[in-house]
């Protein structure tokens, strides 16, 4: 009888290997698989996660053109550190944060050479807040001089940041003093601001959509608070200001561009965005820019050779791929501000309109409405005998992963739903939410079912 190899490519991926022995998931296999077989294993095991889709939890983009699609995957192999082997894409990534500088009324840039923006593109928003963070200690540290040593430094924000800036705190020796929330008010105040901040405070914090709400946190007003503090009669501390626009950045200019939240106003001196919320590409990818380069210590810019030249680097990651940029400067040449704000008024129409419906409902409370960015709140008035829980467990039986959690410290008593409608979120799949809320709400009315679902459920960014 013939010899036939133990791997032969006619091998079926159901009535081999995969169908008889299960294969080791916590060591590597003794044998070799075919990549027919090794897809299809991986490629059903993946069934089970839910559908990305109907994960109305995540800020995170989820669609993109079939065109950006295959750019990314032309590009995957290309490590953004090198730039001296792909200056292209080191261009690109350059002219991704010009774009953005631009955006948000950078100072630095200068019609004879716009390349002159200051700011670098990121592993989404937790690597620009880390490096913003950063900026902001070492401007402290040259303020106070020598003593700083026997100083601890400050950074005020609310307690409905994202939990990198608790990371950032904790990683980099910075006393993080969080200002509360309480019912009704899930943003800071300037006066909350001003009672916190003091000769040690290396920054304040301002929000530009919050996960928890999605409102916009009032960052002119602290702006014009910090002001007058410094240049008033008691000549309090001049404490800088950054914007936090990791959900909002690609959402106010286009929705709401008369609104001063960015370099227009001289406090703010960084912001960071996030390029995998509203600007549109898969994760992760995001930028940090600042005002100008005063605010960039030299001290933390490393330089290396760029074809015989000097190219200034400021990163915490080091090889990664530059697939994300190019996806980026994919949706800014394709989109333009006038595709970015056409995508944004309909995500905004589209938020509203659910929100629009829920007020209809008498259980419940809507929070925030989808105008500020497309972003829906809502909680269940008082009396109600099931839960946000109940109905955030029910909901993930007809597909939709919409969150359930509690509002930050001091408002922890509030549990609320929320809805980021996102590119891909259709007002069709809109109204398909609301007639299976609408099911899920008539069971929950005819059943003995409150509170059976776990009321300590992730609270999902």
């Amino acid at each position: 009888m013939p010899n036939v190899s133990h791997h032969s490519a006619l091998t079926p991926a159901y009535t081999g290997r995969l169908s008889t022995t299960p294969l080791p998931t916590l060591r590597l296999p003794d044998e070799s698989m075919e990549p027919q077989q090794t897809y299809q294993f991986i490629h059903d095991e993946l069934m089970l996660d839910g559908s990305s889709r109907l994960n109305l939890a995540t800020f995170v983009s989820t669609w993109m053109d079939p065109e950006a699609d295959r750019l990314m995957a032309e590009t995957f192999d290309k490590n953004m550190i090198d730039k001296d082997e792909y200056p292209v894409t080191a261009a690109i990534e350059q002219r991704c944060v010009c774009m953005v500088a631009d955006l948000f009324h950078a100072e630095d840039l200068r019609d004879d050479d716009p390349s002159t923006a200051v700011g670098v593109s990121t592993v989404g928003s937790s690597e620009a807040v880390m490096l913003a963070g950063l900026a902001l200690k070492w401007r402290w540290r040259e303020k106070v001089g020598e003593n700083w040593k026997g100083r601890t430094p400050n950074l005020v924000m609310g307690s409905n940041v994202q939990v990198v800036w608790e990371k950032f705190c904790r990683y980099f020796d910075v006393e993080a003093r969080y200002l509360p929330m309480e019912e009704g008010r899930y943003v800071i105040t300037p006066e909350q601001v001003l009672d916190a901040v003091d000769e040690d405070t290396i920054g304040v914090v301002a929000i530009l959509g919050t996960t928890f709400t999605g409102e916009l946190e009032p960052v002119a007003a602290i702006c014009a608070a910090l002001d007058k503090l410094a240049h008033g009669a008691s000549k309090g501390p001049d404490v800088p200001v950054h914007v936090d626009a990791a959900s909002g950045g690609f959402v106010v200019p286009f929705l709401h561009p008369d609104v001063a939240w960015d370099f227009r106003l001289p406090r703010v001196v960084s912001i960071n965005v996030s390029g995998h919320k509203y600007g549109l590409t898969y994760p992760g990818i995001g930028f940090v820019v600042w005002r100008s380069a005063e605010h960039l210590p030299e001290d933390l810019v490393f330089r290396v050779n760029y074809l015989g030249g000097d190219m200034p680097t400021f990163t915490l990651n080091f090889s990664r791929s530059g697939n994300q940029v190019v996806g980026q400067y994919y949706n800014f040449l394709r989109l333009g501000r006038d595709g970015y704000t056409q995508v944004m008024r309909c995500l905004s129409d589209t938020a509203q309109w659910f929100a629009r419906e829920l007020a209809r409902l008498p259980m419940f409370e809507v929070i925030s409405d989808g105008s500020a960015i497309p972003v829906v709140a809502f909680r269940l008035v008082e009396g109600t005998k099931y839960t946000v829980f109940d109905i955030s467990a029910l909901l993930r039986g007809y597909g939709w992963q919409v969150p359930a959690y509690t509002m930050p410290d001091d408002a922890t008593d509030i549990a609320v739903l929320r809805v980021v409608v996102r590119e891909g979120f259709s007002a069709n799949l809109a109204r398909a939410l609301r007639d299976d809320l609408l099911e899920v709400l008539a069971k929950l009315d005819k059943s003995d079912m409150s509170g059976f679902a776990d009321t300590e459920a992730h609270f999902a960014h």
